[in-house]
């Protein structure tokens, strides 16, 4: 394999990349990082912007704050997996940021430098999530006919708690405690 584009961001859903390149992918001569920008964060309307509204948008956003958040936070996650991926076996490592449409801009990327494989993480979304912000990596695979290698994280036990997951162990556990004190209490008599 020559090239081999592997998408990016900073959801839990894009570590599984590295697991995955390690495990399934013969090592490249050249492997390009790519992050794409979400310049309107989570708004949906980027979704319904064309190309002009999108070039606009671009433009507007050039040297603001929130242009150069992104840009920062870009740089800390190409960083990241430049990193993870040194000493993978692969020749040249290459990082890029874009911005706008995430599949559109993959397709791109893709294209302009004649890749492989494409190598995406998957956020997992179900239900009303899925249908409402729909997935990336669906959407690459369903426009491309280059090879997708779609990377989903294993269930893990090693998951921090959230507060919500304390209070019902807690309330579980008490709950428990208390029906054994009642039922010694009722053995006894």
């Amino acid at each position: 394999m020559s090239k081999v584009l592997i998408a990016v961001d900073g959801t839990k859903a894009s570590t599984a990349v590295t697991s995955t390149f390690y495990n399934s992918v013969s090592r490249p001569e050249r492997l390009i990082l790519l992050h794409v920008e979400k310049l309107e964060g989570r708004s949906l309307m980027v979704d319904m912007l064309g190309d002009a509204e999108m070039t606009t948008l671009k433009e507007s956003m050039a040297g603001t704050e929130h242009k150069v958040a992104l840009d920062e936070k870009a740089d800390k996650i190409l960083s990241y997996y430049k990193h993870e991926f040194e000493n993978s076996g692969a020749g040249e490592i290459v990082t890029m940021v874009r911005a706008g449409h995430p599949c559109e801009e993959i397709l791109k990327v893709a294209a302009e430098e004649n890749v492989d494989l494409i190598l995406i993480g998957n956020s997992e979304r179900k239900g009303l999530s899925r249908v409402i912000s729909g997935s990336v990596a669906r959407e690459v695979q369903k426009h491309t006919k280059i090879p997708v290698l779609v990377a989903k994280r294993p269930p893990s036990c090693e998951e921090p708690y959230s507060w919500r997951d304390a209070i019902a162990a807690v309330s579980v556990t008490s709950a428990i405690v208390f029906a054994l004190f009642l039922f010694g209490t009722f053995v006894h008599r």
